[in-house]
């Protein structure tokens, strides 16, 4: 019996959860990227987090945040090279409930006293 997934601690929900090409054919065509995908590009690409940074601020594995960044960084890549759709949705992920003074990613919405949108 295979080991359960570990739900992975998300700050926020992005604001935009859909993004398309402009005059594209392959517009139609959609790349499904889930939250704790699109929260590894965020911790990394966006705050500047090591990947052992992002795997302590999201309660996972360094090696788990490692294949989920892997997986998001292939999807990001055919969006843009082949003109597809993306949508952001669906993961194994739990929203911050905001209870820390800090919760470590920087000042997220939710700590910053600002626009937070649930489930």
């Amino acid at each position: 019996m295979p080991r359960p997934r570990k739900w992975r601690r998300v700050c926020c929900l992005p604001d935009s959860v859909a993004f398309g090409p402009v005059g594209s054919e392959n517009a139609l065509e959609r790349v499904i990227m889930s939250v704790d995908e699109y929260e590894t590009i965020r911790l990394i690409d966006q705050m500047g987090y090591t990947q052992e940074e992002c795997a302590v601020q999201m309660n996972v594995a360094r090696t788990t945040v490692q294949g989920i960044y892997n997986d998001a960084r292939k999807k990001l890549a055919d969006v843009l090279v082949n003109g597809k759709s993306l949508v952001i949705q669906g993961g194994d992920y739990v929203l911050c409930d905001g209870a820390e003074d800090a919760c470590g990613c920087g000042g997220c919405r939710k700590h910053r006293g600002g626009k937070h949108r649930e489930n």
